[in-house]
């Protein structure tokens, strides 16, 4: 190769590169944003120019343009994937949204600790004992955490599932204030004591989205219920 030709070659190599560039930065200048990332025309452009433009007398290996395609390609294939996934999501969450959306103005029985209290009236719940429970005691609070009453239940022999009221009543006989109240549960036997969550029926008035995890929850006249605490729709 004549001093000419070698001069030639770097002459057009430079000019490829900087229409390359060119065109790069023609395509990262979108609506004033800098886009730093490289798309598929972009990728194309720089392999012809590669292609076109090699040494002559060292040219590249024919497969280390097929190795560029197939990285490039995996890269792509991965983004379209996430693309579908991130559509799947939403796709699931409406679908979610909309199912919990039916439940507005329906009746619930859900794994909570509060419930409400209408002016004179009782609240009835429910809860799972162990079988080796031999005594179940529920503690009343208000949404400070003041103590407000407490009574003990009877298991059914064997554990199972056993419903339980409270009167209303404070500890001292006065009928508590309209309001939303906290329930624990503890059941004893065995030597041993265990916290358990009770079940109490609510009204959903609305369902709302948590933006973090993407949880539904219903909002309901006793409080907020995630939809996965849901055991029963009346």
């Amino acid at each position: 190769m004549s001093v000419d030709s070698v001069g030639a070659y770097a002459t057009q190599t430079a000019n490829a590169a900087a229409d390359a560039a060119a065109s790069l930065s023609s395509s990262q200048a979108t609506g004033g944003t800098a886009n730093t990332q490289l798309n598929e025309s972009d990728f194309l452009s720089l392999l012809v120019a590669q292609m076109q433009d090699q040494d002559p007398t060292q040219p590249t290996d024919p497969t280390q343009f097929v190795t560029q395609l197939a990285s490039f390609s995996q890269v792509s294939s991965m983004d379209s994937m996430q693309s579908s996934m991130n559509n799947l999501s939403s796709s699931m969450l409406a679908s979610q949204v909309a199912s919990g959306t039916s439940l507005i103005g329906q009746q619930i029985i859900a794994s909570t600790t509060t419930a409400a209290l209408t002016s004179g009236g009782t609240v009835t719940g429910a809860v799972t004992a162990p079988s080796s429970a031999t005594s179940l005691q529920v503690a009343v609070t208000d949404s400070s955490g003041n103590a407000v009453s407490s009574f003990s239940v009877t298991p059914p022999s064997g554990g199972g599932t056993t419903e339980f009221t409270w009167n209303g009543l404070t500890s001292s006989g006065a009928a508590a204030p309209t309001g939303i109240y906290n329930f624990a549960v503890t059941a004893a036997g065995g030597g041993a004591s265990t916290s358990l969550t009770p079940m109490f029926a609510s009204t959903v008035s609305s369902v709302s989205v948590d933006p973090s995890t993407q949880a539904l929850t219903l909002n309901t006249n006793a409080g907020s219920v995630p939809l996965s605490s849901v055991v029963q729709v009346q």
